[in-house]
């Protein structure tokens, strides 16, 4: 077993942490910078409908890619602890297992995705003039989307195997071709939103075939091996189980998605779409440093868990939490310092400038709270127990926010809307720490 697994197991958590968190941090860093790139390129040369069809659209796009993220995060939770173990073996076969998963159903949702477009597009909130260009962008991007499917499954496996700057590079680089594409087909060769879509498009396929290169290459310790290609009934059942719960979880995002995008045209048109748009980038790129600590944590958790080291997993949730939050509160005080500059960096449009900055000041009230809720469901996965983990991933999205977007409205009005987001945020939390203070006792 190599150097970088070893150490999962014997370096101080605090040191651990930041190994594995900041190369997270930096491909999720750019990963946003990317979406927040595209968005402007897309804003300032397109137009508002061109970003409120890219916000209806990629949550159909990483809806379908979802089902690689959670067989990777399902996948690599039992090959951290099976490394954790010394079951070498095992983590081979499950590997093996996770690539004819991903490979099969993401082909699948892409011929469905192909042949009923204009219903998925309508169910999404592509209402009014944002249809056009949400289907052009669509029958694009569709073709990338199984190599996103791949690099999103190769990703935590790679970071199970402790090669935490490799996986960092599955995100940089397809950001960085992404953004260097958008500014040849959308400002050089004018193709609009078409133009968009190939760029992004061609991305996932740069991101996928790096990550075949990353497991057929020295450095990996898990080699694509085809013989471990043949399904294992047990080790599918075991995937499906934890990785479902990331599924799921995307997969009530998106519903969240629909009821978001069907509320905001019915409360403030198409213009409210675009708001989200802008808000839903800025929490990607704000949030990017507490989602790698969540990241580093989860290889860490499964490794000590498995190699039942009770004392380090207690250790690694205390310090990730007491290190998110630190992050968690530093963003929320600048976001209430500078919304109105955030959001201008996005557009120039005078509506959504006067909308923005207030309604993103909202939706981020509950920021320095919100890193409990994240690592305690991550600990769940982590520990392979689906269903605390599949509770608890729900409680924000699904439990929570979407009652309250359905509800508040009607009161409040668009803001109500953007109020639930905070209100979520805190009440899933606060469940969220009763579950893991009661876990902690009995492990």
């Amino acid at each position: 077993m190599n150097k970088q697994i070893n150490e999962l197991g014997t370096e101080s958590i605090s040191k651990l942490l930041l190994k594995q968190a900041i190369p997270a941090s930096i491909g999720i860093l750019i990963m946003s910078i990317n979406m927040i790139v595209d968005t402007i390129f897309v804003g300032r040369w397109i137009g508002v409908m061109a970003i409120a069809a890219i916000t209806v659209v990629l949550p159909i796009a990483f809806l379908i890619s979802s089902i690689g993220m959670g067989i990777g995060i399902g996948g690599s939770s039992i090959i951290s602890r099976a490394l954790g173990a010394r079951n070498k073996s095992k983590a081979f076969e499950v590997f093996g297992n996770q690539i004819s998963l991903t490979i099969g159903l993401s082909l699948l949702f892409v011929f469905i995705g192909t042949f009923f477009c204009l219903p998925i597009l309508q169910l999404f909130g592509a209402n009014g003039d944002i249809i056009i260009p949400a289907t052009d962008y669509f029958h694009v991007i569709i073709w990338g989307i199984p190599f996103l499917a791949f690099a999103m499954m190769g990703n935590p496996v790679i970071r199970a195997v402790g090669k935490p700057n490799y996986a960092m590079f599955t995100m940089i680089i397809p950001a960085i071709t992404n953004i260097i594409l958008d500014i040849v087909f959308i400002k050089y060769m004018d193709l609009g939103i078409y133009g968009a879509g190939i760029a992004t498009s061609i991305s996932y396929g740069v991101s996928g075939v790096f990550i075949l290169w990353f497991f057929l290459s020295n450095n990996s310790e898990l080699k694509i091996i085809p013989k471990y290609f043949v399904i294992n009934i047990s080790i599918l059942k075991e995937i499906i189980a934890l990785g479902g719960v990331t599924i799921v979880r995307q997969g009530t995002i998106s519903l969240l998605i629909i009821i978001l995008n069907y509320t905001l045209f019915k409360y403030g048109g198409e213009l409210s779409i675009a708001v989200y748009g802008i808000i839903n980038r800025v929490m990607m790129f704000a949030l990017f440093p507490v989602l790698g600590v969540t990241q580093g944590f989860l290889p860490i958790v499964g490794f000590n868990y498995g190699a039942k080291d009770v004392a380090r997993v207690k250790q690694a949730i205390k310090i990730s939490i007491l290190f998110g939050t630190g992050i968690a509160t530093i963003i929320f005080i600048l976001i209430m310092i500078y919304p109105t500059e955030l959001v201008g960096i996005f557009t120039e449009d005078k509506d959504l400038l006067r909308l923005t900055p207030n309604a993103l000041i909202i939706a981020f009230l509950a920021t320095p709270v919100i890193t409990t809720q994240l690592i305690g469901s991550a600990y769940f996965q982590a520990a392979g127990k689906a269903l605390p983990a599949l509770f608890l991933t729900l409680l924000k999205q699904g439990i929570f926010l979407i009652p309250l977007v359905f509800i508040l409205p009607q009161f409040y009005g668009i803001n109500g809307i953007w109020m639930a987001f905070p209100i979520a945020d805190i009440l899933s939390t606060l469940v969220t720490y009763i579950y893991l203070k009661k876990e902690m006792k009995l492990i």
